[in-house]
């Protein structure tokens, strides 16, 4: 039976939190596609081998546009990764989803443009992605979300669902922007979860994310702008509410996560049949005879299964 082993990707505020608390050994891993965002750290939960990496780099100095995403993907591979736990703070763009709530996603609309979106620039790969979240690693987070020690009244919640609008930053939307994401059926806004989710599937890697709200998208200063009774919103105390809900929100996605390991720990018979961990058998349309070898033994730990 092949190992489980966990990549958690941490994003905004995460990955701070969840660097203080990791010890273990650090991996300086070397790419097709360059260095990943930072070392890797190789720790154990739950009895599960662990592999954490913060996405935006030490210091958080990598925009969401910078960030090498394949040879963050890349990395976590070439170290035997089979699944990934990824974080990422949003906005919301349903009044449902509050500040401090966490969302298991469970759609994603694209509207990156800069960043390179496969590992196979040289030949014609399609994998299948109706469904960009694994459902299977969705199923542990949302049975985490509910067997967590949170008191009832907490006001936190961990919704089962959410379309995550991935566009491409730094700057956030313009309010007419926001309007249409949520006319398109988006609930969440975001800057990271593309195109590393896709890069995830070309690399047979199963990946949930858990979406961290921060504040709501300027869709909703609509209102707030009508209302003349109220005065008008400080700036600055917007920024340290924002702060403060980020902080939060990381503190619980990382219970959330550490419940979730644990539960994977029992469930190493279910996490072997993720459907992402055959995402290449049927996706690979070029004529493997006449593809150059080079190439193929340069992303050999994508997918040399498929050529031995």
């Amino acid at each position: 039976m092949p190992e489980i082993k966990v990549g958690l990707i941490g994003g905004s505020g995460l990955a701070q939190a969840l660097s203080a608390q990791t010890d273990g050994v650090r991996h300086d891993v070397d790419t097709p596609f360059g260095k990943p965002s930072d070392a890797i750290v190789e720790t154990k939960w739950a009895g599960l081998p662990v592999y954490f990496l913060s996405r935006h780099g030490p210091g958080h100095l990598l925009n969401p546009s910078q960030v090498p995403y394949q040879a963050n993907i890349f990395a976590l591979k070439k170290l035997g990764c089979t699944h990934i736990i990824a974080s990422g703070a949003v906005g919301s763009l349903r009044e449902e989803y509050k500040p401090r709530d966490l969302v298991i996603a469970d759609q994603v609309i694209d509207k990156t443009h800069r960043r390179a979106g496969t590992f196979y620039q040289n030949a014609a790969v399609h994998v299948e992605f109706a469904e960009p979240f694994c459902p299977v690693l969705r199923r542990i987070l949302l049975e985490a979300g509910k067997s967590g020690d949170k008191p009832a009244d907490s006001p936190f919640q961990v919704h089962d669902r959410g379309c995550y609008v991935a566009m491409e930053g730094p700057a956030f939307s313009t309010r007419a922007e926001s309007l249409m994401h949520r006319m398109w059926g988006g609930d969440l806004i975001g800057m990271t979860a593309m195109p590393e989710a896709k890069l995830a599937r070309e690399a047979e890697m199963s990946y949930a994310l858990i979406a961290l709200v921060t504040d709501y998208d300027c869709w909703r200063t609509i209102a707030a702008l009508s209302d003349t009774t109220k005065p008008p919103v400080d700036p600055f105390s917007l920024l340290k509410e924002i702060i403060g809900n980020l902080e939060a929100a990381s503190n619980n996605a990382i219970g959330l996560m550490q419940r979730a390991v644990e539960l994977m720990a029992g469930r190493t018979e279910e996490l072997i049949h993720c459907p992402a961990h055959h995402a290449l058998k049927l996706a690979i349309w070029s004529d493997k005879a006449k593809m150059d070898p080079a190439e193929v033994q340069r992303l050999a730990p994508l997918w040399m299964k498929y050529f031995e």
